[in-house]
């Protein structure tokens, strides 16, 4: 059966990312925009079904940590000059939902999980503060405070870092101002379970399950 057009650019976009053809997955991000398809889903149903691809494969051991990177970086370039862009301007909703600050912790430099969480959010209509990379326990915790931003996601792709998100939730405590925000966790070390023992509030998977968490959290619908 012939697949629909928007399906069958999806399909080839998140082949492309898998693949780690950046120039083909900026090609194919904007033939999607040119096709009428809603941004948030080219990022869903394309870069991040990609990059879900590569996930599972390295964690069957059919994958090395070289090839997240250089999938991640294909998607990086499209993500960040055509899709956020797209996203921005088809936004409906200029009434914020509320600020959340977003960041990968200290020791750990890989962005685009990150990234596509941000892009998903600020679709949805949340003012996102996106702290970048290799953040301080510190940072997490003065600026989230400074900006009253009532949920904190804090992101690590590597096995190595995943314990830094233990020491944001301590260092919220510490500071008498945990229960100012609402700490989230995610990355491909991090699951449920891991949220709940270090306390934290929450964990998704993946970009779609984080914007409904945060919704949940704050009560929207």
């Amino acid at each position: 059966m012939e697949l629909s057009l928007p399906v069958q650019v999806l399909d080839e976009l998140a082949s492309s990312v898998e693949q780690m053809d950046p120039d083909m997955v900026m090609v194919l991000s904007k033939r999607a925009l040119d096709a009428d398809i809603d941004p948030a889903d080219i990022v869903e149903n394309g870069i991040a079904k990609g990059l879900r691809r590569v996930g599972e494969r390295f964690e069957k051991g059919e994958a090395f940590l070289t090839d997240l990177v250089g999938a991640a970086a294909a998607a990086k370039e499209a993500l960040e000059s055509v899709l956020r862009p797209a996203m921005a301007k088809a936004r409906t909703s200029q009434r914020s939902l509320g600020k959340v600050v977003l960041g990968t912790v200290s020791g750990d430099i890989h962005d685009i999980g990150k990234n596509i969480v941000a892009a998903m959010l600020f679709a949805s209509g949340f003012e996102v503060v996106d702290l970048g990379t290799d953040v301080s326990v510190g940072d997490f915790a003065s600026k989230s405070n400074e900006v009253g931003a009532r949920i904190v996601g804090a992101s690590a792709l590597l096995s190595t870092s995943l314990p830094v998100q233990r020491e944001i939730v301590s260092e919220f405590v510490k500071r008498r101002i945990r229960d100012r925000h609402k700490l989230l966790v995610g990355g491909a070390p991090a699951t449920e379970q891991w949220a709940k023992d270090i306390k934290a509030d929450g964990y998704a998977p993946n970009a779609v399950d984080a914007v409904k968490l945060v919704k949940s959290l704050l009560g929207l619908k």
